[in-house]
């Protein structure tokens, strides 16, 4: 059945005719094998990786020349970086222009030093080592992309920090090509004139790019919109990606880095919005057919072949990739678990080790043979980073909490103790402190304290469920107690120990749900809320009036509602959790 499916696959192609049957087979491939992936807790990267290797020459051979359709899907990484630009305002990136040349810089040219030593160490020569362990600096942007993407890191400061790294490599293939030229025999030919006009034309793509995107995409996009016509914006957008990637491409810069310009330009668009939910389809199954593709590529017999110096390449540039991420990250201050998490998602190579290794051996630095071996290693790193990944994740969190940066609550002393700085811990500590309250803030989670640090916020590390902890915290002195973290047995608990240790300071707790806030009261809360309860009742008074209905009517509705809610709470505080249950069931998770 697969032969005859492969049959049908090679026919259409030479036939001329549509491919619908190498489309289905690339469609059932990733369908199955990330849905199976996703579900055994391996991620959808792998998953993809897994598809193309299994219908690839050396799986089912339904495909026989993976670099096409890896040619096609770069799309998928040029649209990924629109969609990351059109996330970055001029603003925000510039404020980001200390880690991109100064964490980014630091840690490519020291990568580029340590990795060398990798080709020098099993005997090739000093240029075409140089190009090898230049190219594994070159982290896969689309594979950590979608991991930080996956793990909601991208807004992270973290996850920033690696974005910023990110873009400076995508900066240094500039440069990086241009050294090739220059390395390879009979290069020191090119003339000082051709570089520096190469310069000035890359140069001019940019200014030309920045000046059209200043003055003419908004207008543009604001006269497409009064046609009505979706599909026309929708094109638009995927002309300005393209087209700026093209104008880049043509200048001697990368495609990605002129999407991500475009993005950037747009960032402040009132399109902004729109532009992202027209990109987001095409760029979500363009990076999952390059992923496909990159599974496709993975030449067995290649590596069969070559296969002991492979396996001494791949752990030897990971491990010295990962060493140096990780003492970067450790010398410019960031925490044990941070280093190590950038480490282990930034230790493959990357898709513009392909290009690099293509022009290298275009003018002779490498052989054939060599590029052949380091395109292995490179495919072969990225398929082992979701692995690496998977174990980081596991085992990380068994280890002890990294305090690096984090102080643990002594001898605190504030008119208010805030417990919990989650996203109902940071409201409210906002309006306390416009008004001038001095709030003594702790919280358990050892990375939120490093990330609020970040924006201005003291918050000490201790667990509020402890007696000892609260009396460090300064709970017998404090004018009030707020309880508010992201744990209902933690919350009941602090309410509990706070009332029986400091029967007079008052308590407010953060409840979940109707159950948890009657245990909140059955343990002394002075005033418990629901979660959700305010902002459901707001929104069903807003869905009230945009349905025409008169606001002193709905202002009546309101307090009925409110008044029958809190008749039914009352009700149940004094007969009992099931007392009204018919009324509230419906209720449960208001």
């Amino acid at each position: 059945m697969a032969s005859q499916v492969v049959d049908a696959v090679h026919d259409t192609a030479a036939h001329g005719a549509p491919d619908f049957a190498a489309v289905v087979v690339l469609l059932a491939a990733a369908v199955i094998a990330v849905t199976l992936f996703r579900r055994l807790g391996l991620g959808s990267v792998l998953g993809y990786l897994a598809a193309g290797l299994a219908v690839g020459p050396f799986g089912f051979g339904f495909f026989d020349d993976p670099q096409s359709i890896i040619h096609v899907a770069e799309l998928g990484v040029v649209l990924f970086l629109f969609i990351i630009g059109l996330e970055m305002q001029p603003a925000r990136l510039w404020s980001m222009r200390g880690e991109i040349f100064g964490l980014g810089l630091l840690q490519v040219t020291l990568a580029m030093a340590a990795l060398i030593w990798v080709g020098l160490a099993l005997g090739y020569p000093t240029v075409p080592s140089f190009v090898a362990g230049t190219g594994f600096v070159l982290t896969s942007t689309a594979i950590v992309m979608q991991m930080l993407t996956e793990r909601n890191q991208m807004a992270l400061p973290s996850g920033r920090r690696i974005v910023a790294i990110l873009l400076l490599e995508d900066l240094a293939i500039v440069p990086l090509l241009a050294l090739v030229a220059f390395l390879a025999p009979g290069g020191t030919e090119t003339s000082l004139a051709d570089r520096l006009q190469g310069i000035a034309v890359g140069l001019a793509a940019i200014a030309g790019l920045v000046l059209a995107g200043r003055y003419l995409l908004d207008p543009m996009f604001r006269l497409l919109a009064r046609s009505g016509a979706r599909e026309v914006m929708t094109a638009a957008a995927l002309l300005v990606v393209l087209g700026a990637a093209v104008l880049m491409q043509a200048s001697g810069l990368s495609m990605a880095m002129g999407a991500f310009l475009a993005g950037v330009l747009l960032s402040e668009s009132s399109f902004r919005h729109q532009l992202e939910a027209d990109i987001e389809p095409f760029r979500g199954l363009l990076l999952g057919l390059f992923f496909l593709g990159v599974g496709m590529a993975l030449d067995l017999d290649t590596i069969a072949k070559n296969w002991a110096v492979i396996a001494l390449s791949v752990p030897a540039y990971i491990l010295l990739k990962m060493g140096v991420i990780y003492g970067v990250g450790r010398l410019l201050k960031a925490s044990r678990r941070e280093a190590m998490e950038r480490a282990v998602l930034m230790a493959q190579g990357g898709e513009f080790a392909f290009v690099l290794y293509a022009s290298a051996t275009h003018f002779g630095i490498l052989t054939p043979e060599w590029n052949a071996n380091l395109t292995a290693i490179i495919i072969c790193s990225m398929v082992l980073t979701p692995l690496m990944v998977i174990l980081h994740d596991r085992f990380a969190s068994d280890g002890p909490i990294s305090m690096d940066g984090v102080d643990e609550a002594k001898a605190l002393a504030a008119s208010v103790l805030l417990i919990g700085f989650g996203r109902v811990g940071q409201i409210v500590s906002q309006p306390l402190l416009a008004r001038g309250h001095s709030l003594s803030i702790i919280d358990t989670d050892a990375q939120s304290i490093r990330n609020a640090a970040e924006f201005g916020f003291k918050v000490w590390y201790g667990d509020g469920a402890r007696l000892d902890i609260l009396h460090a915290a300064g709970a017998g002195k404090a004018s009030l107690i707020i309880a508010a973290p992201n744990d209902p047995a933690a919350v009941t608990k602090i309410v509990g120990l706070a009332k029986h240790e400091f029967p007079m300071v008052p308590v407010l707790a953060r409840a979940f749900d109707r159950e948890h806030a009657l245990e909140l009261v059955k343990a002394g809360a002075d005033f418990q809320i629901r979660e959700t309860l305010e902002s459901a009742f707001v929104l069903g008074r807003e869905a009230l009036l945009t349905l025409g209905e008169a606001p002193e009517v709905v202002d009546e509705v309101m307090v009925s509602f409110r008044g029958r809610d809190m008749e039914r709470f009352e009700m149940e505080c004094v007969g009992g959790i099931f007392a009204g249950r018919d009324l509230v069931l419906g209720n449960r998770q208001a």
